[in-house]
């Protein structure tokens, strides 16, 4: 038996698991499209039902493939998507947003992000990002690859207060936003949401992670994610194209650290003692 996946909650109280899927890379090839599909539906299955996809993944193409693995079930999941900075003027957002809804094949997006800070000012984003919850398009928005100050200088814009999430690189290798960053969501209550939460499977080779893996007779993947599922108010996105991975990601959700190992980890992989510049991948 498993245990449940812990979860979060946005500042409007709904509850997500800590662990969902990701699509970057997803729908670029459509020899790979139906593992995709059924990986998605597999981990939909065992409880993942976070799914963050982006207009820009694919060009629409992981949209569409996370169309197909929730059709008959779309209640099932919570769907976040993201706006190019490109595209992030008012008109601009809104029009992005009908794309990206008739791609998924839904009538709502759950929480929808923009990608990045782009040349648009942000009280136009928001603006945009208020019609879309006032027109029913979205439930609530977020950001993503934004650091402590423009995070702050979105509290300033007005409803820039709604704020529900902020999507940045976080693993056990790039722990840089537990300095500020991290302590300032969570004092707000804004989840973070901590993509490529395996550093693009570069810790899969780490021969410390390797070392710990074995102790718990798991993978260096699982002990990772593991790891952030540790952290207050932290939702991982692994992506996966493989039923069988997302069925390894699941099971990361049965580890729990002991106070000693999670010191390990600390020497291992040291936190920040100082201001760290955001990084992104």
């Amino acid at each position: 038996m498993h245990d449940p996946i812990p979860t979060t909650s946005f500042p409007d109280g709904r509850k997500v698991p800590v662990l969902g899927q990701g699509t970057w890379r997803m729908g670029e090839n459509h020899v790979r499209a139906a593992a995709e599909i059924s990986s998605l539906k597999a981990g939909i299955d065992l409880g993942m039902t976070l799914i963050d996809t982006a207009e820009m993944y694919g060009d629409g193409g992981a949209e569409r493939i996370v169309g197909e693995a929730i059709k008959g079930r779309r209640d099932e999941v919570f769907l976040v998507s993201k706006v190019l900075p490109s595209n992030a003027s008012r008109s601009g957002t809104i029009a992005a947003c009908e794309r990206s809804l008739k791609y998924l094949g839904t009538d709502r997006i759950d929480l929808y992000l923009l990608h990045w800070r782009g040349g648009y000012p942000l009280a136009d984003t928001v603006a945009a990002f208020e019609a879309l919850k006032k027109g029913g398009k979205i439930v609530a928005w977020g950001v993503s690859n934004f650091d402590l100050d423009d995070m702050e200088e979105l509290e300033g814009v007005p409803d820039g207060q709604n704020v529900a999430a902020n999507q940045v690189l976080y693993n056990l290798a790039r722990r840089g936003i537990e300095y500020d960053l991290l302590p300032w969501c969570r004092d707000r209550g804004v989840p973070v949401m901590a993509y490529s939460p395996l550093d693009e499977s570069r810790l899969l080779h780490n021969a410390d992670l390797i070392h710990i893996a074995k102790a718990h007779q798991a993978t260096p993947a699982q002990v990772a994610l593991a790891f952030l599922k540790s952290r207050p108010g932290v939702i991982s996105i692994p992506k996966t194209g493989s039923a069988e991975r997302a069925r390894e990601n699941r099971d990361a959700m049965d580890i729990h650290f002991t106070a000693e190992e999670l010191a390990e980890l600390d020497e291992l992989f040291p936190p920040p003692r100082r201001k760290m510049r955001l990084e992104v991948i």
